[in-house]
């Protein structure tokens, strides 16, 4: 006994020995100021020059150490710490950051002994202890804004928001995985945002506590704010997707929805199955295949459904799919079985998402129909009928269908393609000089680049006989054994993209109604104030002025809406300078739908730019969803530096440093298109052409002997290189106007502070 009363008080010396070596040795690990490696005097400035550099230096899709991550959060924490006041202090004072921090840390203390989360073991979120089925859908910011985003225009996404030693996280965790096992064999994109790790991210989702459930679709973010319960978030997943994806079909209707395909240039399907809703892994199957094919639903237990029921002769045992393409009468395939899976139903819709014989409307199904030549084995040709849309076509449309039919070659495309909605492209695969209207015309081609070289041969004028329909079987087999008869080559231009004006008129449309709907008056008052206030701050610029005029002109034009397949019938551009009493209207309250273009300039090439920049953006003025502005870099670089700040990592934007170690950047005649609604930007960064770029760097080596000197031969040089800044601003806008630029989110516009005047 006496023995073992002994041995007690030495155990409680180890233990406590063990406890204050521990402390001793965590302290250091986690010292803000030594992993950044500053003084403890350091400034704010200094100590975010140390992050900016550690962190790119330690990020984990550019470090391929097998530490960086674990370094990179070590670094994005010490800085969290010692950038914010509140936090160093106490840290300095105490060794620790605040605890009521909601987020919360790894480390707590207890009088005088600091414990590590590893002493307690507790199953919570800890990186070490985080549930591996979580780790499975850890999302990082680049990855959010680089693939979720993007791919939430075909799925939705279901994200958690979760922390460490998050005590009610636990609680929602067994419905957490039920959901996630069901949501993503559905289809639905599945995320975790861990705070402590991924701070940037939970900002720019708009997440402040933990636990927070979210969706994401069409790159609008939705929270949920229910009880947990898989019901919930079951219907919560539902109500994310638009309410039109799918119809509901009977025999009232049935003869509308079928005979639609000509007007949608899709295929239609139509689901049979016995429950009154419309299941869910039909609508996400809608939502994904929305491009390509309009979906209908047949209920089975409704009276009226019976005719179709009975036409199609529908096993009432098991859930049917048909699609239907030019022939309404007849599927042209069909799939039947008890709980179908979605990679089945994928593959039925991969295999039926064109027509037989589809009209090419833009250039994206131009792409996915005639694909470039890759390899001498996967050749694809195109045979494509030039015709018009009058009824006196529609014999000669219909035998080409008819022929197209018969078709059971592989590496053959039939399509057709109106010549007075597509004259640029029709005009030169017809070889038509003066444009004018030509009769029906076969031409078969082939692609050889994505920039539009293709070879063709024009086969037969078309107007359905026997005779034609030889002569292009001829060509067909000639062609299967020597594919040189495609002898002539040309650069098709890009299509027209024919639905691109009626959708955004009506975009436009859904949106002046709902906002006169929900503040009635308002817009009238916005009327007149907009309109006084563009009185005294647009500046409107010539479009095609010369640019040896001395004299700047000034109006006034306000307009409520226009067709964007109009020409612009002004000449000239309205160009508002962005400043901090333009700022509020003209982004951060811009409509939903609107965009802000925006040059930047500075003092001096503000004329050049100014100029240039209208005769880029002149053939665009017909949209009233664009606005055009310009911003002085001399008086705002705060703001562009900041704006530029949160989408760097994205953008992967480069700065030069001098010697002295200040960046400087040259933003004169970048051109950012703002959506202040949605809180994106699309870049443009000055491109060089020609052969003025060399002409000015040699003229300008010479100029470097005698630096004093300024002639009004350099002047004009320097002159000349501005101007190019925009030469390519033109096919950016085009594809601006197209949805291909890709878009970089931020959380926020940058306040009116980061816009006043440094002085």
């Amino acid at each position: 006994m006496a023995g073992s009363s002994m041995f007690l008080p030495w155990a409680a010396v180890v233990v406590l020995s063990v406890l204050l070596a521990g402390s001793s040795h965590a302290g250091p690990e986690a010292d803000p100021y030594k992993i950044l490696g500053v003084t403890r005097s350091a400034s704010q400035a200094e100590i975010k020059k140390v992050y900016k550099r550690l962190a790119k230096e330690w990020h984990p899709d550019k470090n391929k150490n097998p530490d960086a991550e674990d370094m990179f959060i070590k670094i994005t924490k010490s800085y969290e710490i010692l950038s914010n006041e509140e936090k160093r202090a106490n840290y300095d004072r105490y060794g620790q950051t605040d605890d009521t921090q909601p987020y919360g840390g790894g480390h707590y203390r207890h009088d005088n002994f600091y414990f590590d989360e590893s002493f307690f073991n507790f199953p919570f979120n800890s990186k070490n202890n985080r549930d591996f089925a979580d780790s499975k859908y850890t999302l990082h910011f680049n990855q959010y804004v680089n693939d979720v985003v993007p791919d939430s225009y075909k799925r939705p996404y279901l994200i958690k928001i979760t922390s460490d030693w998050c005590f009610s996280c636990i609680h929602i965790e067994p419905v957490w995985k039920e959901v996630v096992q069901e949501m993503e064999t559905l289809g639905v994109g599945i995320g975790v945002v861990d705070v402590g790790y991924e701070r940037r991210l939970a900002n720019h989702l708009g997440a402040h506590r933990t636990p927070s459930i979210l969706g994401v679709i069409n790159g609008k973010v939705t929270f949920f704010h229910y009880a947990v319960a898989k019901e919930h978030l079951r219907q919560f997943v539902e109500d994310l997707l638009p309410q039109r994806l799918v119809e509901r079909v009977t025999d009232r209707n049935d003869l509308q929805f079928l005979n639609s395909w000509h007007e949608l240039n899709k295929p239609h399907v139509l689901l049979f199955d016995q429950v009154p809703a419309v299941p869910l892994l039909y609508k996400l199957t809608a939502f994904a295949y929305k491009d390509y094919l309009q979906f209908g639903y047949v209920d089975q237990g409704l009276s009226e459904t019976a005719n179709l029921l009975k036409q199609f002769n529908i096993n009432t045992y098991a859930p049917t799919m048909l699609v239907f393409k030019e022939n309404i009468d007849k599927p042209a395939d069909i799939i039947q079985a008890k709980g179908m899976k979605k990679q089945i139903i994928d593959e039925f819709m991969s295999n039926n998402k064109f027509l037989l014989v589809p009209r090419l409307v833009n250039q994206k199904l131009f792409d996915e129909l005639c694909p470039v030549k890759q390899f001498h084995r996967r050749r694809k040709y195109c045979v494509l009928l030039i015709t018009g849309d009058e009824e006196t076509f529609s014999f000669g449309n219909q035998a080409f269908l008819s022929f197209a039919s018969t078709n059971t070659k592989e590496v053959v495309r039939f399509a057709y393609v109106y010549q007075r909605l597509q004259q640029p492209l029709c005009d030169i695969l017809m070889q038509n000089k003066d444009s004018a209207p030509s009769p029906p015309q076969v031409v078969i081609l082939e692609r050889r680049n994505a920039a539009g070289k293709v070879l063709f041969k024009p086969v037969t004028a078309w107007n359905g006989s026997e005779e034609d329909k030889q002569c292009l079987l001829d060509e067909l087999e000639r062609l299967q054994k020597d594919p040189s008869i495609l002898n002539h080559d040309a650069m098709l231009p890009e299509l027209n993209n024919e639905f691109a004006s009626v959708r955004s008129c009506s975009v436009l449309h859904k949106d002046i109604c709902n906002d006169f709907c929900r503040r009635e008056m308002m817009p009238l008052l916005s009327l007149i104030f907009s309109a006084l206030f563009i009185l005294f701050g647009t500046v409107v610029i010539q479009a095609f002025s010369d640019s040896s005029e001395d004299k700047e002109h000034f109006l006034v034009v306000y307009s409520w809406c226009v067709d964007l397949s109009r020409p612009p019938k002004k000449n000239f551009v309205e160009v508002t300078e962005l400043t901090d009493i333009t700022y509020t209207s003209n982004l951060v309250k811009l409509r939903p739908g609107h965009m802000n273009v925006v040059l930047v300039l500075t003092d001096a090439s503000k004329n050049i730019l100014l100029s240039k920049f209208a005769k880029e953006v002149y053939s665009f003025t017909g949209s009233l969803t664009l606005h055009f502005s310009f911003l002085n870099i001399d008086k705002h670089s705060e703001w562009m530096t900041t704006l530029l700040e949160y989408a760097q990592d994205a953008m992967q934007i480069d700065t030069d440093e001098d010697d002295g170690g200040n960046h400087k950047v040259d933003y004169t005649g970048y051109v950012l298109a703002l959506n202040g609604h949605k809180k994106y930007l699309c870049l443009f960064k000055p491109v060089y052409t020609g052969e003025d770029l060399d002409r000015g760097r040699s003229r300008s080596s010479s100029r470097d002997d005698h630096p004093t000197r300024k002639s009004n031969r350099s002047r004009s040089i320097s002159t000349l290189q501005i101007h190019h800044k925009l030469d390519r601003l033109g096919l950016w806008m085009e594809r601006l106007m197209e949805g291909t630029l890709p878009r970089y989110y931020i959380p926020a516009w940058p306040g009116l502070d980061k816009i006043t005047p440094n002085k």
